[in-house]
């Protein structure tokens, strides 16, 4: 085991609380065991660990965060995507293969969405022709959480959001039956209703087959 990893590791169980434990695995629908460490404490932790040892040498980013992974409490997953979001800067366009992997395994919205909105949409804007590689394949995926991963890496852009491409995204989502697919389309389209709420507005109503909940979704802070 990485060193740096080991050293998380003995900190978080150092820290564990079987009594929030509990209710946190509940939470998130009995999916994940957890350690009972509740988002301030994690916070504490995280900053005390790198004012202690510093982030870790970016050629182990991936190495360490996939051994995060393969660990069996969830807090030991937010440590890695903690440790990317903390270095997304540096990240190269090969770590974008660490990132598909993370985004598959292990799959929920609590690490899914936070991967798509931060080191993926701050990757696909570095580096085009990942994006380019990367989106085709992800958005025909039959693995639903990479196609969500496409309806939200651009959830931070603002005015930079390419409107056209998320529609189209959009589009070849119609008509699915899976929540967190309609979920996202409505927060993608709610998130740039702050910016351009007329588009968004003439969207939805010329897309008669949105979802329901991707048109509550998305015109929830829409002035009718």
């Amino acid at each position: 085991m990485h060193t740096y990893v080991r050293s998380l590791k003995q900190l978080f169980e150092k820290n564990a609380n079987p009594a929030n434990a509990g209710p946190m695995k509940k939470y998130m629908r009995d999916q994940f065991e957890y350690l009972g460490i509740k988002s301030p404490q994690f916070k504490v932790l995280v900053s005390g660990h790198i004012k202690e040892n510093g982030l870790p040498p970016i050629a182990d980013l991936g190495v360490i965060t996939r051994a995060l992974w393969a660990l069996p409490q969830r807090e030991f997953q937010y440590l890695a995507v903690s440790l990317i979001g903390k270095m997304d800067k540096q990240l190269d366009e090969d770590f974008v293969v660490t990132l598909e992997y993370l985004i598959t395994h292990k799959s929920w919205w609590d690490t899914v969405d936070t991967l798509a909105g931060h080191p993926v949409g701050v990757m696909f804007k570095r580096y085009p022709k990942v994006k380019t590689k990367y989106l085709k394949k992800w958005r025909k995926s039959e693995n639903f959480w990479l196609r969500r991963t496409t309806l939200l890496f651009q959830l931070t852009y603002k005015e930079e959001t390419d409107f056209d491409l998320l529609c189209d995204l959009i589009r070849e989502n119609l008509g699915s039956d899976e929540f967190f697919i309609n979920k996202a389309i409505g927060w993608a389209l709610r998130q740039y209703a702050w910016k351009n709420p007329t588009a968004v507005k003439k969207f939805v109503n010329a897309t008669k087959e949105l979802h329901p909940l991707s048109k509550r979704e998305a015109l929830k802070n829409i002035k009718h």
